[in-house]
């Protein structure tokens, strides 16, 4: 096996004018919060564009399942293969890319074709992920960064609340066609704020193949890993059908589907940001809490989600779980491997993107051969398996890595 290196150098200090630092920030959170609503986006439309092509909810939710086999393959391939190309090029060239899955969707005569456009967004979101998302440090001044980071990252939560609601209201009103056009026109945007606004960004550091690769002597990353497929493939397994689910059980208009997610997506901000509070203090603690939060909403949504009111409240306990579910994963993975932490968000990014695609994969074959509150107690079985693995590991990860900015000491992540 050839020897394999991480080469660095210290990155510049930001000269230019904090305003624009901060709105070059914004405009690479913008970037995310487009690639999340473009990927979880089919969620919300799934029975219209099931009907539109005439296949069922199980094949539709392939549209989940592609993009995330891609992108679990993008993001250390990306990586390790543009390593040393300017970073705001590769930005610019893959939000291009995204716009053109979105009209490509949009205008899409067949299914195959929709495929295509989903292949696509796949190449996107780990190319981005793994690029974007440590970039804080290159735009603004170092004592911010810790804020700029967290910035960036409410793209993820804000994808559920704010892209997908308005996604799906956008088709039902005008139908799934306009919503990916809506969706192109708003990349676009996107990749011209990017154009204007983000500074050259040479190449800092190279992470090479082997690198990754001994991450998987780390037992710690290995319980990681199974933690991370157990409770993304229990989460998405089962809420890529919650719109069937809604409207076959619970019994909803398609309208209101819309109010339904807006509320889980809210509850999601919520947990997020609870999380990111608590897992400095109990890692492991708070990740069984959640995976007990989600199996319970699984498992009880074939029961009470009958109801309006029973399918809500439950909605919002699996909502407040599942924001919390890639700070828990993610902190694990960095805390794990603290000195190969760049190696450790690629592990992330790509583990959590694959166990998406299976998720999505195995929940369909069990929609179609059965129904949609199925699918959900097989999730919830799966979430269950989640914390009796946690709490059985004896894998501990070790501080919680200090985030610039932080003028407190780091505490251990798990004592």
């Amino acid at each position: 096996m050839s020897t394999v290196t991480t080469t660095s150098t210290t990155p510049v200090v930001p000269t230019r004018s904090p305003l624009i630092g901060w709105l070059a920030v914004g405009s690479v959170m913008l970037g995310i919060f487009s690639i999340v609503t473009a990927e979880i986006l089919p969620i919300g439309l799934l029975t219209s564009i099931g009907a539109g092509f005439d296949i069922s909810d199980g094949a539709a939710g392939l549209m989940l399942t592609v993009p995330g086999i891609l992108a679990a393959i993008a993001a250390p391939v990306v990586t390790v293969a543009t390593g040393r190309l300017d970073r705001r090029l590769m930005l610019c060239a893959l939000m291009l890319l995204l716009a053109v899955a979105d009209f490509l969707a949009a205008a899409a005569p067949a299914y195959w074709v929709m495929a295509i456009s989903r292949v696509l967004v796949g190449l996107v979101i780990g190319g981005f992920w793994s690029i974007g998302a440590g970039l804080a440090v290159r735009l603004v001044r170092p004592e911010r960064v810790g804020t700029a980071t967290a910035v960036i990252f409410s793209a993820v939560p804000l994808g559920s609340v704010l892209g997908v609601p308005a996604g799906t209201l956008i088709g039902h009103l005008a139908g799934w066609r306009t919503a990916f056009v809506v969706m192109g026109v708003m990349t676009v945007g996107v990749l011209l704020a990017l154009i204007v606004l983000v500074p050259p960004l040479p190449a800092v550091q190279a992470t090479r193949l082997d690198v990754l690769v001994g991450l998987f002597r780390n037992v710690g990353v290995r319980v990681g890993l199974v933690l991370t497929f157990l409770i993304v493939m229990a989460h998405f397994g089962t809420y890529t059908y919650v719109t069937p689910f809604l409207q076959q059980v619970t019994r909803v208009s398609p309208g209101l589907v819309t109010t339904f997610l807006l509320v889980y997506g809210v509850a999601g901000i919520v947990g997020n940001f609870v999380a990111g509070a608590t897992v400095t203090r109990g890692l492991r603690a708070t990740f069984v809490v959640v995976g007990c939060m989600i199996a319970g909403a699984t498992l009880l949504l074939p029961v009470f989600g009958g109801g309006d009111v029973g399918a809500i409240v439950l909605l919002i306990v699996w909502g407040l779980a599942y924001g919390a579910v890639p700070v828990c994963s993610q902190t694990w993975f960095a805390t794990s491997a603290p000195h190969a932490t760049e190696a450790a968000s690629i592990l992330f990014t790509s583990s959590f993107q694959a166990t998406i695609a299976v998720g999505a994969l195995l929940g369909g074959v069990v929609v179609d051969a059965s129904s949609p509150s199925a699918v959900m107690v097989c999730g919830g079985a799966i979430a269950v398996l989640m914390v009796l693995t946690a709490t059985v590991s004896r894998a501990v990860p070790g501080p919680a890595p200090h985030r610039p900015g932080d003028r407190r000491s780091p505490r251990s992540a798990e004592r």
